[in-house]
């Protein structure tokens, strides 16, 4: 009884925490513009975004069903893609540059279907290790695009050198997958060369553990691994066509240097450690669409429309993570 009672209150506690931070930020939110940003658009082109975003959700969750299934071919995947939008909610509301939510799919897996920390941990570090790959290579893609576009003229040379600092960022994520395939351990072996750590620490060997299985996801699972990068490529340009179509539907026509450009900008905003890129994304778009050109009206209507979408997503995915489907454990060992 009193197990049952704490249990309770866990449950109503947590969802206490996650309706405060939707009051909040709705509560500090331009509703009102926001609104009325909605109502500028046809039915139909809502109905289209829409579509589009739920589409880039699949896409995501598709990717972490096809790693997790290749080692527990019973994990079904519609469930997964309401872990991926409560993953969101909670990444967006928190500080840090859009993480924080994947300790809900370890949960998730373990609770619900009886895998192992360690199992859930590597089927979500796969999961993140080719969802950088695919954000580097974007983050390269968007660089090259803000540089044809002249968004830094003034300041090209010092950029140059952040440049090719951000450009070798990008091959963290093959160079990682290529060490776990032939059996090298990049994180664990940095752990262990952190002096204050040590080196038989329970955390230090979950770490490794983790690695291995992910290693081992690389070398038995290949078709898994392909299909899944694959997967990750279409998110990626999924992401630059949702913007195209919002700017498209709001009257804002950019040449693809200069949509690729605009996106990339509001994409780098929410790497800052800031709640959903708050103050980071207004002012990217402001800066970048203006050196375009484009009257302010139509930024900001832009603005208001890419946050509505996040508010909406990001609320539904907190209360989502709220729910005590959380913690239903499944029957199999």
């Amino acid at each position: 009884m009193k197990y049952k009672l704490r249990t309770w209150l866990l449950h109503l506690f947590s969802i206490i925490i996650l309706g405060s931070l939707v009051w909040w930020a709705v509560r500090y939110a331009p509703l009102a513009e926001i609104w009325a940003a909605f109502r500028g658009l046809q039915l139909w082109e809502i109905a289209v975004l829409l579509a589009a975003n739920t589409m880039l959700y699949v896409l995501v969750t598709l990717r972490w069903w096809l790693i997790a299934w290749a080692d527990a071919r019973y994990i079904p995947y519609l469930p997964l893609l309401g872990v991926r939008v409560s993953v969101f909610g909670v990444s967006y509301f928190t500080l840090g540059p859009q993480v924080g939510g994947e300790p809900l799919q370890v949960l998730f897996l373990q609770r619900k279907y009886g895998l192992t920390y360690t199992r859930a941990t590597a089927s979500v570090l796969m999961d993140k290790l080719l969802e950088f790959l695919i954000d580097f290579l974007l983050l390269a893609f968007g660089l090259t695009a803000i540089v044809r576009a002249g968004v830094l003229t003034e300041t090209s040379a010092s950029f140059s050198w952040e440049l090719i600092g951000l450009l070798l960022l990008v091959l963290w994520p093959p160079i990682h997958i290529v060490l776990l395939y032939h059996r090298h351990y990049p994180l664990t072996a940095l752990v262990r060369a952190i002096p204050f750590i040590p080196k038989n620490a329970k955390a230090t060997r979950f770490l490794r553990a983790a690695e291995w299985l992910a290693g081992n996801f690389c070398r038995l699972h290949l078709p898994n691994l392909l299909g899944a990068l694959g997967v990750s490529l279409l998110a990626g340009a999924g992401m630059v066509g949702e913007y195209a179509l919002m700017t498209s539907f709001l009257g804002i026509h950019l040449p693809f240097w200069r949509t690729v450009a605009a996106w990339a900008a509001g994409w780098l905003a929410f790497l800052m450690p800031l709640p959903g890129g708050l103050g980071a994304l207004e002012a990217s778009q402001v800066f970048v669409l203006g050196r375009f050109g484009i009257r302010n009206a139509a930024v900001i209507s832009l603005i208001l429309l890419m946050r509505g979408r996040d508010l909406l997503i990001g609320g539904l995915g907190l209360l989502m993570a709220g729910t005590a489907s959380w913690k239903k454990k499944s029957g199999r060992a």
